[in-house]
């Protein structure tokens, strides 16, 4: 691919650009880089970004975490690849000696189940093992063993990411993305896109809030939680990818538990640690076709009624604790299947998604910058086959559907 050349007209500057990518927080960042690392550069792509604070983006206001723990093997091995890559962060995103650090810490995951949800770790943990991860099954006296702080009497075992799984600084990820996709020469606009330009199956441009008309030869949608769903439609296309409120809860506890792990509880309910307290949240159930994408208010009355009681009853050390801070952010939830839509968009020659990643968006992140940056390229999937998570399965009704969904 070549940078075509500038145009002016009388009505409105434009210019053409190879690829053109709507949305440039950690996805739009990472296929961005990805892509001037496959072409040799990075002239010729163009990031679209209507906010570049990123204050309301789910890469800053995520609490940042990859796993292994998953039913699918696409998702396990996105997640295999992304461990990797962070590990190596430092040397795959250094620019002029410049490191990016993102304070990764594999604590691990730790699911636990009584009888009803055990026979679904035990399938999990079997599939994640064949394919690499290094999780641990644990029955009900390793779990009390290897963390006694828990209140086990009503567990029959735990999944446990001894290594590859914990959390990390998603921000940091993003900024690294980014800082190096600029640096192979990808190009950054702050801008608003109102319309698309469809010519046949092809887009052939977008226009700006200011007017201004970009031409593309490619075109990709990763314009996250508060944009993905209305970017398809100036398409003409249809994607359940709505933004979806998580509040996310700050507290400290007097009693300091050793090798405390992101815990996910039988309630649905999570929390880990973050510098000298923990964090917490819990997911609840929203499968309506409605957008939470204006409210960033922290629904405060879900900790008291729904968050930490399951916590003190799972952690008696957290029956007494000192509230802290809290904020709230949004995921792209597909309620198709809370699992990603990658690859082409819809019937478009040139068109390509990254959406609806439904809390997973961050650790996916290079995983699905690397396969985009291939499928545009060379046309396929090289590395890893990201097939499962295209758009044809929402036609198909073939659901990709995860087991332990958080």
């Amino acid at each position: 691919m070549t940078l075509a050349s500038q145009q002016t007209g009388a009505n409105s500057a434009a210019a053409q650009y190879d690829i053109v990518i709507v949305g440039g927080a950690v996805m739009g960042s990472s296929i961005a880089w990805h892509l001037a690392k496959a072409l040799g550069s990075g002239r010729g792509i163009l990031v679209v970004e209507k906010d570049m604070t990123y204050a309301k983006s789910a890469s800053a206001l995520s609490a940042g975490s990859i796993r292994q723990q998953y039913s699918s093997a696409v998702n396990i091995e996105i997640s295999l690849y992304g461990i990797g890559f962070m590990r190596d962060i430092a040397n795959r995103l250094a620019v002029d000696g410049d490191k990016p650090e993102v304070g990764l810490r594999e604590g691990g995951y730790l699911y636990v189940a009584g009888a009803e949800g055990a026979g679904i770790l035990a399938e999990n943990q079997a599939l994640q093992q064949r394919l690499g991860a290094d999780i641990l099954y644990l029955d009900a006296a390793a779990l009390k063993q290897r963390f006694p702080y828990l209140a086990s009497d009503d567990l029959v075992c735990g999944t446990w990411g001894r290594t590859g799984e914990g959390w990390f600084d998603g921000y940091g990820l993003m900024q690294g993305f980014r800082k190096a996709a600029r640096a192979a020469g990808v190009s950054y606009l702050q801008a608003e896109v109102v319309t698309l330009e469809r010519d046949g199956d092809r887009i052939a441009g977008l226009t700006l809030s200011d007017g201004r008309r970009i031409g593309c030869g490619v075109l990709v949608n990763a314009a996250g939680a508060l944009g993905n769903r209305k970017l398809a439609a100036m398409a003409g296309i249809a994607i359940p990818v709505w933004g979806k409120k998580r509040s996310v809860f700050r507290f400290t506890a007097r009693e300091q538990l050793a090798g405390f792990p992101l815990l996910i509880d039988t309630s649905g309910v999570w929390v880990r640690p973050e510098g000298d307290g923990y964090i917490c949240g819990i997911s609840p159930e929203d499968p309506h076709e409605t957008d939470q994408a204006a409210d960033f208010e922290v629904d405060w009355p879900q900790f008291e009624e729904l968050v930490w009681p399951a916590l003190a009853a799972r952690v008696p050390a957290f029956e007494a604790i000192r509230q802290g801070g809290a904020w709230a952010g949004h995921y792209d939830m597909n309620l198709f299947d809370h699992n990603a839509i990658v690859g082409r968009l819809g019937g478009l020659e040139n068109g390509y998604v990254a959406a609806g990643f439904s809390g997973h968006g961050l650790q996916q992140s290079p995983a699905v910058g690397r396969g985009l940056a291939e499928l545009i390229t060379q046309g396929r999937y090289v590395t890893l086959d990201l097939g499962d998570l295209s758009f044809e399965r929402l036609a198909a009704n073939r659901p990709l559907l995860e087991r332990n969904v958080i």
